[in-house]
């Protein structure tokens, strides 16, 4: 996909690629129904020709949690067998107890109210409240998620949210070629930095708000400019 693409709820999605027998995978914004698949919000569409995976990409104030995305959420509180977790969404998500890795029942997290936890979301559908993992299930390790701590967290769009997550992004990239700092980005529009010195963090901070309307060509500058007044 090679031009961008903006769709509208209603418009019929071609998924048709060169893998006819690969696995369809649809995320944020596609349905299926009657052998056809359909927008159901407006953006612009995005393809993975490697996973054969569609979603729409839009700036919706809520988000609505799909299986398989990372988010960034807050501990709400303990329940039984789990933390109710605050992901942005309409319903607060459920983290169990043996969602981690390594987990078991005498030997489990105890995470304060109040925590950031970056997680993964497990279960989403209309009928459940969502349901999240802080470890990747098929190989049983964390990889990266899990309670966050120090760093800062702040919000962004949900679009930018998704651009942030791509390997190229340019803005993460210039700042990283001279400031080390940890991140963890949330489709559900929140990120969470990590740069060691708070002078460090607040300069992460304000470049990656200010790369939302810029392209990469602007980011890399303004990500020099700021650099150039510490």
């Amino acid at each position: 996909m090679a031009d961008v693409k903006v769709v509208v709820p209603g418009d019929v999605i071609d998924t048709h690629t060169e893998e006819e027998e690969s696995v369809l995978r649809l995320g944020p914004g596609l349905i299926q129904q009657a052998g056809k698949v359909n927008a159901i919000a407006a953006g612009v569409l995005h393809a993975s020709s490697d996973t054969n995976h569609f979603w729409v990409v839009g700036n919706r104030r809520r988000y609505v949690p799909a299986e398989g995305e990372p988010v960034v959420g807050v501990v709400l509180g303990r329940h039984g067998e789990g933390y109710r977790v605050d992901i942005g969404s309409a319903h607060d998500a459920l983290l169990p107890l043996l969602a981690f890795e390594g987990a078991t029942r005498r030997n489990k997290p105890n995470l304060a109210v109040g925590a950031t936890v970056y997680a993964r979301v497990s279960v989403a559908n209309e009928m459940m409240d969502p349901e999240l993992e802080c470890f990747n299930s098929h190989t049983g390790k964390s990889e990266g998620y899990g309670e966050l701590t120090q760093g800062f967290t702040f919000k962004c769009s949900l679009g930018m949210a998704r651009r942030l997550l791509n390997a190229k992004a340019p803005v993460l990239n210039a700042l990283g070629d001279q400031v080390p700092f940890e991140a963890a980005v949330g489709v559900n529009g929140r990120v969470w930095i990590n740069a060691g010195a708070p002078e460090k963090t607040i300069l992460v901070v304000n470049a990656i708000k200010n790369s939302e309307y810029l392209d990469g060509k602007q980011s890399k500058q303004m990500v020099k400019e700021l650099l150039g007044k510490q």
